[in-house]
């Protein structure tokens, strides 16, 4: 299965937050969303990300104020993401290669859509119960 194809089923929708907003704003942001990542976005340009072990590593335990700290001051900036015609398996080697939870998927410059760790476990869990289910109709089938 492709990104695009992931897309599909679970939604393109992205929330995003501009790299001069709070930290505050971003973890309300989160909250209010129930996700745990923000794109960070400088008008239409991908410039990070920001996640909620980010604001604990950055700010918590750096005794920082969420109010005072700017998203830019804590996201991440390395920028790595999929694109839509790359599989499920290639994000998740990406994903344990890099130690990231979340990928934003970028056609040509534009974000289209973000996937996560738990989105692609799902799939594949989807994918393992239905090899399974097959095989026990194989085996019912033969033994019948």
């Amino acid at each position: 299965m492709t990104v695009r194809h992931l897309l599909e089923q679970k939604g393109r929708t992205v929330w995003t937050i501009r790299p001069d907003a709070t930290v505050l704003d971003a973890v309300a942001k989160m909250a209010d969303k129930d996700v745990g990542s923000l794109v960070v976005m400088d008008g239409e340009k991908l410039v990070g990300i920001i996640t909620e072990r980010h604001y604990s590593r950055n700010v918590v335990l750096k005794g920082k104020t969420s109010p005072t700290t700017l998203v830019r001051e804590i996201m991440d900036t390395n920028r790595i993401h999929v694109r839509p015609e790359q599989s499920v398996e290639l994000c998740m080697a990406l994903m344990t290669d890099k130690r990231v939870r979340h990928l934003p998927v970028v056609e040509d410059t534009k974000v289209i859509g973000i996937v996560s760790i738990g989105d692609l476990l799902k799939h594949i869990i989807s994918k393992k119960d239905f090899a399974l289910d097959q095989l026990e109709h194989y085996i019912q089938g033969r033994t019948c």
